[in-house]
């Protein structure tokens, strides 16, 4: 999905801790693997530990020095997010601003954007110390969604997602879900049923994917403060980008890639094929009473 050139960005609206100083923070070893597959798209670290998908770690990064916010200062325009990810992250948490707070007040659900912070190897939030090595993850306790832009490089070389805009979108759409779910109460469901294929981790899961469909059927209307749209109308390959991101994160796909089998008693975010199911039932319905994951009989075919 291409960014309308002229849209303008505010860079201010992330804040961008990549090149500022920090302590070191363990990031290697097969355990920390586990987190990986565990956690992309995952909520924060700290539920992947309760569930017990941890591990120990055997090295350390450490964060380089630096200006903070300096690399994203100049993600000005949609041209700009069309060009860079970092840039692109800005554009899409604009507008998904845009679409979630007009769309939640017809429901009179009162909402706040949340923060959005861009790092890279390692951050402080209100779960604690996480690595790059977690993924993309929203955490409640500081409503907060964070974004190391080398991830998306990994779901193209390492899982299979096919690199295109609308993928990466995805992504930052999927954790935007989860601070709404923040806000209408379900997000607390993920630690609930333990693991496997009904679990309420499974179903928190792919409802902020059919969140994320939810705003990409109304993308290309979304408007910034000038009036112009952020989103220019996205074609059949924008939708196959998303879905290939969606596959390439289903629970079933890391596993048999890590591990060489399935154990659908460990799924902790939904097969493959559920996650492009439920970003669909979003985008094609439009409608969040659609995107009632809680209560699914049967999460294979959304209703």
């Amino acid at each position: 999905m291409s960014f309308n050139d002229n849209a303008q960005l505010d860079p201010g609206r992330v804040r961008d801790s990549r090149g500022r100083s920090g302590g070191k923070i363990a990031a290697g070893g097969g355990g920390i693997l586990v987190v990986l597959l565990a956690a992309l798209f995952g909520i924060n670290p700290q539920i992947l530990t309760d569930l017990g998908l941890g591990g120990s770690t055997s090295s350390t990064t450490q964060q380089s020095q630096g200006t903070e916010g300096a690399q994203s200062a100049d993600c000005q325009t949609g041209a700009d997010a069309d060009q860079r990810s970092d840039c692109r992250i800005i554009g899409t948490v604009q507008s998904l601003d845009a679409f979630w707070g007009p769309y939640l007040d017809k429901y009179s659900v009162e909402h706040a954007d949340p923060e959005v912070e861009i790092f890279a190897d390692a951050v402080n939030t209100g779960c604690g110390q996480a690595s790059s090595d977690v993924g993309p993850f929203y955490c409640p306790a500081d409503q907060t969604g964070y974004f190391d832009v080398g991830f998306f490089d990994l779901l193209r070389d390492r899982f299979g997602a096919d690199g295109g805009a609308l993928a990466e979108e995805y992504v930052v759409a999927h954790e935007y879900g989860h601070h709404i779910q923040n806000e209408i109460g379900t997000l607390q469901y993920s630690q609930q049923g333990g693991t496997g294929p009904t679990s309420g981790a499974v179903r928190v899961e792919l409802q902020a994917d059919c969140f994320a469909g939810l705003w990409a059927s109304y993308a290309s209307e979304t408007k910034d403060e000038s009036g112009n749209t952020f989103l220019e109308p996205f074609t059949k390959a924008d939708l196959q980008s998303a879905l290939s991101a969606a596959q390439a994160v289903g629970d079933d796909r890391i596993q048999e890639a890590s591990t060489g089998r399935v154990m659908p008693e460990a799924w902790t975010h939904g097969s493959a094929a559920q996650r492009q199911a439920w970003f669909l039932q979003g985008y094609q319905t439009g409608d969040i009473n659609k995107c009632n994951t809680l209560e699914a009989s049967d999460l294979n075919n959304p209703a």
